[in-house]
């Protein structure tokens, strides 16, 4: 049969029964045809670079945002006249309100797109560093009024929040071919830690003072502009015009809501879902807390950031390792579960030494390690989350599991706070001398290291899946060959 009349649309109103296979046989044929094209038309676009800068900058600028007080919580709360608990709630704020707009986002994704994802988040994160601004304007009444400035500006950047957090693994699914996939995924969830590390070295140096608090919110206001231009002016397609690879040729994504469902029944994903979630939870808790815990056995804000500074950059180092390796092999669920186990085993050793005093240098190298086994579960997980749950939306896989782990930080950070202990400020506490007391964090590191345990062990022990998305993409490269032999 010549290829015109294989690729013809067939006609299906025969009403001689006899001629129903063939017409079944000649629909099969067309379908085969059309997939056939799209295959041999699959190309890669330079602009997925483009798309990967302005998701990286977003996530970059929101995590700046977010965690921006921590490393001076207490030059902050003596700037705004405010306690410790108060100065943490600004980092809270953004899981409380993520979890209800976190299902908002998932929806967004997987049924408006990506452009749509992006370019909201990217003014909504630009809106609510202005109003952060806006809090320190001389004219604003100074005090407490200005904690709600602060708070509303803080509150507009956690909604953007699970839009760009959610955005990394859709992206690669649809502009990268399979190949870059879990780089392309690394480099873009990333980024997000990336601006957690830019805020521990900029917050530190920026805010010697209390009164150099207002210029820590012009700073920081910057990269939310110029994210937002890039975001709106770059990310003008939902899709490229033709597909990177065979499964963004087959995109059987699931309808949003039947999308759920299927994966609430997913033993392999709940299991993902939960201890991944775990984990996130209590690096979400880590990163706010690390100078308040290391406050309190006289470690500067230059050592606490520091050390959350190279928490992120072996985080990234780990990441990129495991992401290249992951990329050509394929063995998802080996190197997480490795990681897994490496890092609770380092979370340990921190919630032991973490009470040393005069290890600066140890607890350093824990850091290091903490961050290079913790974040190169990051990117590997939202891709393993794809694959035990294809055809499932990745904006719905991925979004679920972050979900999940916000609210197992907003559980973590409040169990963490109600287990510290108040004691007046010593005189080897440096970072200290600006507030009436200091809290002891010894409990609460040990549980946070017993919760890590538990959820690496749950994992390891329990966590089998297929990879879902990389076998139907199998059978399509299959089937292209089969196809070829066949048509002309």
């Amino acid at each position: 049969m010549a290829e015109a009349d294989i690729c013809e649309e067939p006609e299906l109103d025969i009403p001689d029964d006899a001629t129903l296979l063939q017409v079944g046989d000649a629909a099969q044929n067309f379908e085969r045809c059309q997939t056939l094209r799209k295959l041999s038309h699959i190309r890669l676009y330079k602009k997925r670079w483009l798309m990967l800068f302005a998701v990286c900058l977003l996530n970059s600028s929101n995590a700046m945002l977010w965690i921006s007080f921590a490393p001076v919580a207490d030059l902050t709360a003596k700037y705004l006249k405010c306690s410790l608990d108060t100065i943490n709630y600004l980092s809270l704020v953004y899981l409380v309100i993520s979890i209800p707009f976190g299902f908002l986002a998932s929806w967004l994704l997987d049924t408006l797109g990506m452009k749509y994802a992006i370019i909201i988040s990217s003014w909504l994160n630009m809106t609510g560093s202005i109003v952060r601004t806006a809090s320190s304007i001389p004219f604003m009444n100074p005090g407490k009024s200005n904690l709600v400035y602060l708070f509303v500006g803080q509150s507009i950047c956690a909604v953007a929040q699970p839009l760009v957090l959610f955005v990394p693994a859709k992206l690669a699914a649809v502009w990268f071919p399979e190949h870059q996939r879990a780089t392309a995924n690394m480099i873009a969830s990333m980024s997000n830690p990336f601006g957690i590390f830019l805020a521990n070295i900029l917050s530190p140096v920026i805010v010697s003072e209390a009164k150099d608090i207002p210029l820590l919110h012009c700073v920081y206001g910057i990269p939310a502009v110029v994210a937002c231009i890039v975001a709106t002016g770059g990310v003008t397609l939902k899709a490229p015009l033709t597909p990177p690879s065979v499964s963004a040729v087959n995109s059987t994504s699931e309808p949003f809501f039947a999308g759920l469902k299927q994966l609430m029944k997913n033993k392999a994903y709940i299991i993902l879902m939960i201890c991944f979630g775990s984990g996130l939870g209590i690096f979400t808790a880590f990163s706010a807390f690390l100078e308040q815990i290391m406050c309190f056995n006289g470690y500067s804000n230059f050592i606490a950031g520091l050390c959350g500074a190279l928490f992120i950059v072996f985080g990234a180092i780990g990441a990129l390792l495991c992401g290249l390796y992951v990329d050509r092999s394929k063995k998802f669920t080996e190197t997480v579960k490795i990681c897994f186990a490496l890092t609770s085993l380092t979370v340990i050793a921190f919630a032991v030494v973490s009470n040393l005093k005069k290890v600066a240098p140890l607890l350093a190298v824990i850091c290091s390690l903490l961050g290079f086994f913790g974040f190169a579960i990051y990117p590997i997980a939202m891709e393993l989350a794809v694959e035990c749950s294809y055809p499932v939306g990745e904006g719905s896989s991925t979004g679920l599991a972050f979900i999940s782990g916000q609210i197992q930080g907003l559980i973590f950070m409040i169990i963490f706070q109600s287990l510290t202990k108040p004691f007046a400020v010593s005189p080897e506490s440096s970072c200290g001398m600006n507030q009436i007391e200091i809290y002891d964090w010894s409990t609460a590191t040990l549980v946070m290291a017993g919760i890590c345990s538990i959820g690496a062990c749950i994992f390891i022990i329990f966590f089998h899946t297929d990879y879902k998305r990389l076998k139907a993409e199998e059978a399509v490269e299959r089937r292209k060959e089969e196809d070829e032999l066949i048509l002309p």
